[in-house]
């Protein structure tokens, strides 16, 4: 039986805007500039440039009302439009000055790995059969230089996307083509191989006995090698101590990722632009917002004077509605996107200068040993704002200071707490962790236990597991695998 009944429920609902500002809020710098010009693209009543009138500076600015901008009533009054009040905005913490020349980062032109090892192919190379093959084995490679994938599957890719038919042995055959290129070690299928054919190139040029070793240790006695055995190596190899360690030395410098060396980098070479700038003067941090690359928003002026028209004509036809509708929806869009930005804005300056206040010892110093735990919830109650804010405001996104450039969410860390009962931030740990692994004798590398043992003595209460956590953090091996002839 159906029945109809009323009931009241009480729901959290996000407005449009609210989750417009919510994705602005999560993006750095440049993907931010990104969003503004996709935004500019979409929206023809978005301008970028300077607007004849003077809007007040983000910074100056006490209060913010929200609740404002939350709704938009279906009917509207013609006037609200044409008020030229709060319709630009100019991007606040711009470095540079009015009659500066602006900066635009230059462009950077790189020849890939894949690209030069075509080139290098165009002699040996005897048919466009064999130039396909080659083509299709360069662009299987990896970016670390290795071509992890079977030559039977390749073998398959090429019969049913181009319909070629080959063998694996020619495959293989194009493939040593391409491991005599350069850079030496390219195509290999794993480290074994890899470091071996680096070895091979070198006793081209040289022929000797560490030369002959080193390839021995890596084709017979891989497994050892990888363990740091270096004690069942000289008994399998016969050989001292010390003419071991020069064929180790000269194997630590061959290179396991060919394709990432100097200028062989597969990819573009990432630029952290970073979004926050903090300088001290005199004493005192000052903070702004890096925005230099941000264009200045304004509503354009044309929609105005549409409407303008439309008010003043006494007869309204239904098209002349329509594109009134459809320039009050643009409009609307375009002051949201204003205000997003704004708010954007005044959450990215309140929210850093509240990490600044409470780190201030740091950013004067610059020593890690001077940082304070800090976790996300102290910054969100001291600011009013909520935890799920202040993540989104961390999130990949870098702080400039005078003693480098820093990721934001390096700054919130967990707190531990000393013998002296003072508690103090775990990259102070870290820093003391990192420095004992670097002091260590490399013949008896410290254990975790060994570690946790010394760090009990400087009076940090911590457990074996935690600093296996924290070395593990800090990318620093096991003891095994530290230990050095």
């Amino acid at each position: 039986m159906i029945k109809q009944q009323l009931s009241q429920k009480l729901l959290q609902k996000l407005s449009p805007q609210q989750i417009q500002f919510i994705k602005l809020l999560q993006l750095n710098t440049l993907n931010f500039e990104e969003r503004v010009d996709e935004e500019l693209l979409e929206n023809p009543a978005l301008e970028n440039g300077k607007d004849e009138d003077e809007y007040e500076s983000l910074d100056q600015q006490e209060d913010f009302d929200q609740d404002s901008r939350d709704n938009f009533e279906d009917e509207f009054d013609i006037s609200d439009y044409l008020n030229d009040a709060d319709d630009g905005i100019k991007l606040s913490g711009d470095y540079r000055s009015s009659d500066e020349e602006p900066d635009y980062m230059p462009a950077v032109y790189y020849t890939s790995f894949r690209e030069r090892i075509m080139e290098q192919l165009t002699s040996v190379l005897k048919n466009d059969h064999e130039e396909t093959l080659a083509d299709q084995l360069v662009g299987t490679i990896d970016d670390d230089g290795y071509l992890r994938r079977p030559l039977s599957s390749i073998k398959n890719d090429l019969l049913f996307t181009q319909n070629i038919k080959c063998e694996e042995e020619e495959l293989e055959r194009i493939l040593g083509y391409i491991q005599e290129m350069d850079p030496p070690g390219i195509g290999a299928r794993d480290l074994k191989e890899c470091l071996l054919l680096q070895i091979q190139r070198k006793q081209e040029t040289g022929n000797n006995a560490i030369y002959r070793l080193a390839e021995e240790i890596i084709s017979k006695h891989m497994d050892d090698f990888s363990k740091k055995h270096y004690s069942r190596l000289t008994k399998k190899l016969d050989v001292s101590e010390d003419y071991l360690k020069e064929a180790l030395l000269f194997i630590a410098k061959l290179n396991p990722k060919p394709a990432q060396s100097g200028s062989e980098g597969s990819s573009n070479k990432d630029f952290i632009i970073p979004d926050f700038i903090v300088k001290e003067n005199y004493g005192e941090l000052e903070v702004t917002l890096n925005s230099k690359n941000a264009p200045e928003l304004k509503v354009n002026k044309s929609y105005k004077e549409t409407l303008k028209s439309f008010e003043a004509s006494k007869q309204k036809s239904k098209s002349q509605k329509d594109t009134v509708q459809f320039i009050k929806q643009k409009l609307d869009s375009a002051k949201w996107f204003i205000d997003s930005v704004k708010q954007r804005q005044h959450t990215l300056l309140t929210t850093m200068s509240k990490i600044v206040e409470l780190q201030k010892e740091f950013f004067l110093s610059g020593d890690e040993s001077d940082l304070r735990p800090m976790i996300l919830k102290d910054i969100a109650e001291q600011v009013g704002l909520d935890i799920s804010t202040i993540s989104r405001v961390a999130s990949s996104k870098y702080v400039e200071t005078d003693f480098g450039i820093f990721l934001l969410k390096d700054f919130f860390t967990e707190g531990i707490t000393t013998a002296s009962g003072e508690e103090v931030s775990n990259r102070e740990v870290k820093k003391i962790l990192r420095e004992a692994v670097e002091a260590e004798n490399k013949k008896k590398p410290l254990t975790d236990e060994a570690l946790k043992k010394l760090l009990q003595d400087k009076g940090y209460n911590i457990a074996r597991r935690t600093v296996a956590k924290y070395r593990e953090q800090l990318n620093i091996p096991v003891a095994r695998l530290r230990k050095e002839l």
